[in-house]
């Protein structure tokens, strides 16, 4: 979406708050209403359901150090209702379309990395203290105040890097793009489809959502990313009733036996704050690094995300400035808390909150939605989880494209600024890592600066995170330098 389409989109917002609840999340004010805020509700909660499947066959597949394993039940009940509220928290705390739920990328530090050397109870202990040191970070103003320093084509970079990675998501979530096996002996690293050319079913039903998406954008429909999804749903749905497929991936789009099924909180509270510092062959300088580590991806991907989902929906202020910042940073870090508390993982925003804002949700009003369909999945899991990746991933598509417009504002004449953002976008899909594509960025910002004699230039808490980014990109010889590896 255009910078004047947002401009535009604010000034239809003239007529007064209709009510108490328009008021208080400000859905006229940013040129919103209420019809757009529910479907924007209902598509981020569509392109991020799948952590429901993924996040407990993620831990529920690891092992921790004494062979034990979390229950899938459990990890599905506890990832559902960390989402739940967590978003709602967001919703009405931070007044931002920004969903919340167990990080993917964390949730796998978390069970390869970390669980092996202690128990899970220690591990999800790491996790709440991670959470509570960004909290720390949040109240002493030096979260909000690196974001502020962050000069502005770097924040539009940011937010371009991140379209081109959650196109990419979509387009191998969908199978659509695969990575081809080593045995191979190749040097290229992906492929079209599975075997170099698109077969089955599910890919039809995924290149027709993406025709069906972008058709209904073009045409300016409203609701075009929901109607998609739904639509792609049913046929899906249809399609599975009627021919033999093999697989769907995570998500197979057959009507349940049952609708209803019993939450099981029994991982709620198990946790050991401090229990790592005292596990057995493990050390504290590792579980200091381990705990970087977590503070620093947690750090950059939120706040990656915070600023080109705020880009996207336009709500930066004339300075590139985030709403209500520090309140939501505040209720990211403690999500991150009660990830780890309910044994869920990290629980971070989400950037698949950009589905709801392509479907033209501007406040956080749109989250109770999301949150509330969350809710519901404790309890409807079996109906809520139907939706395939194939129909869901076309959302992502076209959230990429959106984002992808902001490009037009960075001057690519002025090398010290256009390297960096080229570097930031370009790493972002190619690492598969929002966290690594910052890094990259602030790296080129500071070098290339200093080259030019314009260090000054440079607003020292950059120079501060440049110098946390070198050792996060050196971690391994310096774990190894300290022994710890």
């Amino acid at each position: 979406m255009s910078e004047s389409q947002k401009v535009a989109d604010r000034s239809d917002a003239a007529p007064p708050a209709a009510n108490s609840v328009d008021r208080f999340f400000r859905i006229s004010e940013r040129g919103s209403t209420f019809g757009r805020e529910i479907r924007g509700g209902f598509a981020t909660f569509f392109t991020m359901a799948y952590i429901l499947v993924l996040n407990p066959i993620i831990l529920g597949s690891a092992k921790d150090k004494f062979g034990h394993q979390l229950d899938a039940v459990q990890l599905t009940t506890a990832t559902a209702l960390v989402a739940a509220v967590m978003t709602i928290v967001m919703g009405v705390g931070g007044n931002l379309p920004l969903a919340l739920a167990a990080g993917l990328g964390l949730n796998a530090v978390v069970a390869f990395q970390i669980a092996p050397l202690m128990s899970w109870d220690d591990a999800m202990g790491l996790i709440v203290l991670e959470g509570l040191l960004i909290c720390v970070l949040v109240v002493t103003g030096l979260r909000e105040a690196v974001m502020h320093a962050i000069p502005q084509p770097l924040k539009q970079a940011i937010s371009v890097g991140i379209g081109l990675f959650i196109a990419f998501i979509g387009f191998v979530d969908a199978g659509f793009v695969s990575r081809i096996p080593d045995a191979a002996n190749t040097t290229v690293p992906v492929q079209l489809g599975g075997t170099g050319t698109l077969a089955g079913w599910p890919m039809l039903v995924f290149c027709l959502g993406v025709l069906l998406t972008i058709g209904l954008l073009a045409r300016k429909v409203k609701g075009a990313i929901l109607i998609s999804i739904v639509t792609m749903t049913a046929l899906a749905v249809v399609i599975d009733s009627l021919a033999d497929i093999k697989s769907w991936g995570l998500t197979t789009p057959a009507w349940p036996d049952k609708l209803v099924d019993a939450p099981d909180f029994g991982l709620l509270g198990d946790f050991d704050l401090f229990g790592a510092f005292s596990a057995p062959g493990v050390g504290v300088i590792t579980v200091v690094l381990l705990i970087f580590t977590l503070i620093l991806s947690d750090f950059f991907d939120t706040m990656g995300t915070v600023v080109g989902i705020s880009a996207e929906a336009g709500l930066l202020d004339d300075e590139g400035k985030v709403p209500n910042l520090g309140r939501v940073l505040l209720i990211d870090g403690a999500a991150a808390v009660a990830g780890g508390a309910a044994s869920a993982s990290s629980a971070t925003s989400y950037i698949e909150s950009a589905a709801g804002v392509g479907e033209g949700a501007r406040t956080g009003f749109s989250n109770l939605v999301t949150g509330g369909l969350f809710g519901l999945a404790l309890f409807l899991t079996p109906l809520l989880t139907i939706v395939p990746l194939q129909a869901a991933a076309p959302a992502l598509i076209a959230v990429g494209f959106l984002m992808m417009t902001q490009v037009k504002h960075i001057d690519w004449d002025r090398y010290d600024i256009a390297i960096p953002a080229f570097l930031t976008i370009a790493v972002m899909p190619f690492t598969y890592s929002i966290t690594n594509g910052i890094g990259a960025g602030f790296l080129a910002y500071v070098v290339i600066k200093t080259v030019l004699g314009k260090a000054k230039e440079v607003h020292w808490l950059l120079w501060g995170t440049s110098a946390l980014f070198l050792v996060y990109f050196a971690i391994d010889p310096i774990e190894q330098l300290l022994g710890a590896k």
